[in-house]
């Protein structure tokens, strides 16, 4: 009985000097953070689409074509590696359908057609949360700027009303 209560004793202690180096693993045994992880096949779809949509944009002025395609990456690969250029365009995008720029119209976004301050609405939208999500963005001056310059024109407008 006491050899018993001996090993038992014996058996305790060891597993109390073990537990510091069991907890000292912290996060090892939860995994990788889940905003990371990419899947290879959605980053090369999503790639190709910023690809088109770059395309329609510079290249082609097709305003409402680069919107859909961003508005496709944002809402289908939220991790995408490089989400702040698809935000940053869709953003311009919809402040350029506002103000009826490019080769497209405005009501080929959707039916019935959307109102200018509405676009204008999206674009901040976007913007907004290219600047809060991404502070490091390479776009982050350029979407400032043209925050900047919507807020002024609603200034603008707003005084000319009364």
């Amino acid at each position: 009985m006491r050899r018993n209560l001996l090993s038992v004793a014996f058996l305790v202690f060891a597993l109390l000097l073990c537990a510091p180096a069991v907890l000292a693993q912290g996060k090892a045994k939860t995994g990788p953070d889940p905003s990371t992880i990419r899947d290879p096949d959605l980053e090369k779809d999503s790639l190709h689409n910023l690809e088109v949509a770059r395309n329609y944009f510079k290249l082609k002025k097709a305003y409402v074509a680069a919107l859909k395609r961003c508005e496709e990456i944002i809402a289908g690969n939220p991790n995408f590696a490089r989400i702040e250029e698809a935000l940053f365009m869709a953003g311009e995008s919809s402040l350029f359908l506002a103000e009826n720029k490019g080769k497209q119209s405005p009501s080929l976004y959707a039916k019935p057609t959307l109102p200018a301050d509405e676009f204008r609405k999206m674009g901040r939208e976007y913007l907004t949360r290219l600047i809060t999500d991404y502070p490091n963005s390479s776009f982050r001056k350029q979407a400032e700027a043209d925050l900047a310059a919507l807020d002024t024109a609603k200034v603008k407008t707003e005084s000319s009303k009364q």
